[in-house]
């Protein structure tokens, strides 16, 4: 167990059947139906479940790929769609975060903060300097999105010398193309994935352009995170809620 906060539940899986799950709910939180979203990234990551205790439901899970330092970065999922020799220019243990989803239905802001609780565990175990990975809006039309894409071009857009390039085939360059538009700040938020809203509050970054995922349906934009340019009161905050996990493992719990 990495955490347990109320009634959910924050754990690495373990078995071939653990990440099965996650798989399942992947397909039905990205795709709307019955499936299994796998692909070969999967092997070379650890999945962390999230489960309800009183129902054993799984209700959010993710994986992660750690590396030790940019040079190798290039061999992960989001290297795919990004150029990130920027990225060269910082140092120390990275971790890539992806896959991450909320089963459809369960709104529980817990979910998310476990969810982070356990997240903050295992940065701080591994001595992470950067957290990064892709951050998906639901539905790939960039219309549906443009007040949070030009919120993002307004407020939060990468520092130019880390700033990501496009590689992929289907790209919607926000920056540029909305730079004209005031948008709403507080719809702009409310239309931001939980994730990236996360990302956003400690300090997070983004890409200059988003990727229009038309499998997924889904169009993402790069993130990341300098752990050391945390605010201390969010970070505060975030311990507070690793720590009773912390607890737990150290009396055997």
């Amino acid at each position: 167990m990495l955490l347990r906060k109320g009634r959910y539940t924050a754990r690495l899986a373990t078995t071939p059947g653990d990440v099965e799950r996650a798989q399942r709910l992947r397909h039905r939180a990205f795709k709307g139906r019955p499936g299994s979203d796998r692909d070969a990234f999967d092997a070379h990551s650890r999945h962390v479940l999230v489960e309800d205790d009183a129902t054993a439901a799984l209700v959010a899970c993710f994986r992660m790929r750690d590396y030790g330092g940019p040079g190798e970065i290039g061999q992960g999922y989001a290297a795919q769609f990004y150029a990130l020799g920027g990225l060269g220019a910082l140092t120390g243990p990275m971790l890539e975060m992806g896959r991450f989803c909320i089963r459809p239905g369960r709104s529980d802001p817990d979910i998310v903060r476990v969810a982070w609780g356990a997240l903050t565990q295992l940065v701080d175990a591994h001595g992470v300097q950067f957290l990064f990975g892709c951050s998906s809006f639901p539905g790939a039309a960039p219309e549906r999105h443009r007040d949070a894409l030009a919120l993002l071009s307004r407020r939060h857009l990468a520092p130019t010398a880390l700033r990501p390039g496009p590689r992929a085939a289907r790209i919607f360059p926000f920056a540029h193309a909305l730079a004209r538009d005031a948008p709403d700040p507080r719809r702009g938020m409310l239309g931001m994935p939980p994730l990236l809203r996360s990302y956003l509050m400690m300090g997070g970054w983004v890409s200059d352009h988003a990727v229009i995922d038309l499998d997924l349906d889904t169009l993402h934009v790069f993130t990341g995170l300098e752990i050391a340019a945390i605010p201390e009161r969010r970070r505060r905050l975030l311990r507070s809620v690793a720590a009773p996990g912390l607890d737990a493992e150290r009396a055997g719990g």
